[in-house]
């Protein structure tokens, strides 16, 4: 197949995909002094719009717009960075407990704006606020994939961020670019859109000359030896490219496919234009909805021998702390109700994402 037919069946690809999670940093869309900057929003917004469909939406096939017919999902950080301005903080605190006040006056302002810039098409929207408890028990995972597509049904955008007031520092997503990947795979996404302030990964720092952008990933061995830069400069952001790459191997894992660019090049990513860093999947969809976190199920009842067997983690483990640690069934005679099996996946059942099984074993006793 030759580069260009390659490119051909990206763009495809890409274009194809009906189901997409686009995530949105705080630097593309808030001010440097901290506080939303309503035509960045508004800018964003009149892409997705165009594109989202829905029962009944005004951009529904036939409609004004959205002739596309692409559900999308948002997952958008800058709540915290919206709060810094009301609150009187110059920059982004490093305490938890002044994150988390920032967090509770910036939501309803971030969610406000995406609520008012959306009714400008007569789109409604639904907060979703996620803990890692949603995507490790099994109850509140069931339960969020639930409520997804039902917005989703219901021609809403669901707008995703890490519910901040009541995370801690042992469990929190810690930036919302692994979140978006694990909200991908929770919502059987066809696509991954992760927006920046870069136009793509690059084999380098941007500003140095001599650097090029990287149009396409297939797998770790590609990005041997190339050097990925961290947070930004903005200050008010927590991820960076590590995060993002690290978050496009997750979501390619679990056969999602990611594009990588800028936020002023959404449309041309949704097109399916050769633009920004394009992640193949490195396996193929799931055939069936998840019924647990990344993949995991909880297995039968089982006498006398345990229905689990141990695993070693994958590289991005320590990276998702808890996000994929189901719990322990309460049947399990040697085990408290509740309490958290080590790194496990049930027997018979798909290992989670990026994880290796190894051999069963029996329970003690």
């Amino acid at each position: 197949m030759s580069e260009q037919d390659g490119s051909a069946a990206v763009r495809d690809e890409v274009a194809a995909a009906r189901r997409i999670v686009v995530k949105v940093g705080s630097s593309s869309l808030t001010t440097a002094a901290g506080g939303l900057d309503a035509d960045r929003v508004d800018a964003l917004v009149d892409v997705l719009a165009k594109f989202a469909d829905g029962p009944g939406a005004p951009g529904a096939p036939g409609g004004p717009g959205g002739a596309e017919g692409k559900e999308i999902v948002l997952v958008s950080s800058g709540a915290i960075a919206a709060g810094l301005a009301p609150l009187g903080l110059e920059r982004r605190p490093r305490d938890l407990a002044r994150q988390q006040a920032a967090a509770s006056v910036g939501q309803g302002l971030l969610v406000a704006r995406y609520t008012a810039s959306f009714a400008r098409y007569g789109r409604r929207v639904g907060q979703v606020l996620l803990t890692t408890d949603d995507t490790s028990r099994r109850a509140h995972y069931r339960n969020a994939t639930r409520t997804l597509d039902q917005l989703l049904a219901m021609g809403a955008v669901p707008i995703v961020n890490e519910n901040d007031t009541v995370a801690t520092d042992e469990i929190r997503f810690g930036d919302n670019d692994r979140l978006a990947a694990l909200v991908a795979h929770l919502v059987r996404a066809d696509l991954l859109v992760l927006l920046s302030d870069v136009d793509g990964l690059y084999d380098g720092d941007p500003r140095t000359p001599g650097t090029s952008r990287i149009a396409e990933v297939t797998g770790p061995k590609d990005l041997d030896g190339v050097s990925i830069g961290s947070a930004g400069r903005s200050g008010v952001g927590t991820g960076g490219m590590v995060t993002k790459v690290e978050a496009a191997r997750i979501a390619a894992a679990a056969g999602v496919p990611v594009v990588l660019t800028s936020a002023s090049r959404a449309g041309d990513a949704l097109l399916g234009r050769p633009t920004g860093t394009f992640f193949h999947r490195t396996t193929a969809p799931a055939a069936a909805p998840p019924t647990g976190c990344c993949g995991w199920r909880t297995p039968p009842r089982r006498a006398g021998r345990s229905p689990w067997t141990t695993v070693r983690c994958g590289p991005w483990w320590s990276a998702v702390p808890r996000c994929c640690r189901p719990v322990s069934p309460p049947w399990r005679a040697s085990s408290p109700r509740g309490t958290r099996s080590s790194c496990a996946t049930p027997r018979g059942g798909p290992s989670p994402v990026g994880w290796s099984t190894s051999t069963p074993r029996r329970s003690p006793g």
